[in-house]
C-alpha cells in the first residue's frame, strides 16, 4: 500500500482524495497516475512495487466523483489540469511525470498539453481517443457492454444513468474470482488470462472503491468522454508515450493508432498481441521510459 492517503483541497472548494506512497522532502522523481474508468486512485500493487524499485514515487488520486473526491458536474477532460495543479502544489511538487491508462489516458495527455511547465512526460496506456475526430471510427471493435455504455453516454445523461444502475450493482457483487465473468464481453483471452491472482484484486479493490459512494464519476467521465475535451493537440511540447494492444476490446487498436499518428512527436508501443489489461502488466517499461526523459 501506498505510505499514506491524504484529502486536498481545490481552490473551488472540493476535496480530492490522493494516494502518495511519498512524504515531504522526498527526493525520488514523482508520478502521478491517473486511473482507469470506472477506478479510484489506489495503485496497482505491481507499479507500485516497480516504481519503488526504480526510485519513482507513484502517487494517484481518485477523480471528481470517485472515492474519496467530490464531484465536478459536468467537468471536461482539460478539467484535470487544475486538479492536478491542486494535487501537485498540497504535495509541494513543482514538477510531475504522469500516466494514464484506459480512461485515464485522456486525462494525462490532458495534463501534458496543458501544463508544459510542470509536466515533464506522460504516458498513455491503452488511452481513449477523441470523440468524433476524422479518420476514426469510435466504436468499432469495442466489446458488447462498452458499445452499449456508450451508446447510452450518446444518448444522454439519463440514459447512461439507466445503464449505471445495472452495472454498478454487477461489478460491487463480483468477487477478484468472477469478475472476469462480470466483464466478458470485453475481456478478450489475453485479458481474461492476465485478470487472475493478485492483479485481480487490485482491479476488483480499485472498481469497488471509486463505485462505493455511487457512480457519479462513472457517469462524469463517459460524459466527457463522447464531448468535447477542450484541448488543442498541436499545442503539446513535452514527450508523450501512446502504448496500445491490438487484442483491445475496450478501447480498440485503432484509438492507439490514431494517437499515435496525432500526438505530436509522439513515441508509439503498437502490440499486437496485447489487451486492455495484458499490457498494462508491462509498467515497468513505461516506467523506465518516464524515467530516461525526467533525467533528460
Amino acid at each position: 500500500m501506498p505510505l499514506r492517503v491524504v484529502d486536498l483541497p481545490t481552490p473551488d472548494g472540493r476535496t480530492l482524495r490522493v494516494h502518495d506512497d511519498g512524504e515531504a522532502g522526498d527526493g525520488r522523481a514523482p508520478v502521478l497516475v491517473h486511473h482507469g474508468t470506472p477506478g479510484s486512485g489506489a495503485p496497482d500493487p505491481l507499479a507500485l512495487t516497480d516504481a519503488r524499485e526504480r526510485g519513482l514515487r507513484l502517487i494517484g488520486y481518485d477523480r471528481p466523483g470517485y472515492g474519496g473526491s467530490t464531484r465536478s458536474p459536468e467537468r471536461v477532460v482539460a478539467d484535470v489540469a487544475q486538479d492536478v495543479e491542486a494535487v501537485a502544489n498540497g504535495l509541494g511538487l513543482d514538477r510531475l511525470l504522469t500516466w494514464g491508462a484506459s480512461g485515464g489516458g485522456p486525462h494525462a495527455l490532458a495534463t501534458a498539453v496543458l501544463l508544459p511547465d510542470r509536466i515533464a512526460a506522460a504516458a498513455l496506456l491503452a488511452g481513449v481517443a477523441p470523440y468524433g475526430i476524422d479518420g476514426l471510427d469510435w466504436m468499432a471493435g469495442m466489446g458488447e457492454d462498452n458499445v452499449e455504455e456508450f451508446g447510452a453516454a450518446l444518448a444522454g445523461e439519463q440514459r447512461l444513468r439507466t445503464f449505471l444502475d445495472k452495472h454498478r450493482p454487477e461489478i460491487l457483487a463480483a468477487t477478484p474470482e468472477t469478475l472476469s465473468d462480470t466483464m466478458r464481453t470485453i475481456l478478450p483471452p489475453v485479458d481474461v488470462a492476465a485478470l487472475t491472482g493478485a492483479y485481480a484484486e487490485h482491479v476488483h479493490q480499485s472498481m469497488s472503491e471509486g463505485l462505493a459512494a455511487g457512480h457519479e464519476g462513472w457517469l462524469d467521465d463517459d460524459l466527457a468522454f463522447v464531448t468535447g475535451w477542450e484541448i488543442d493537440l498541436a499545442a503539446l511540447s513535452v514527450p508523450v508515450l501512446v502504448v496500445a494492444g491490438g487484442q483491445d476490446l475496450m478501447v480498440p487498436y485503432a484509438h492507439g493508432r490514431w494517437l499515435a499518428a496525432h500526438v505530436p512527436g509522439a513515441e508509439a508501443w503498437l502490440l499486437d498481441d496485447e489487451g486492455h489489461l495484458s499490457l498494462q502488466q508491462g509498467i515497468g517499461r513505461v516506467h523506465q521510459w518516464l524515467l530516461e526523459r525526467w533525467a533528460a
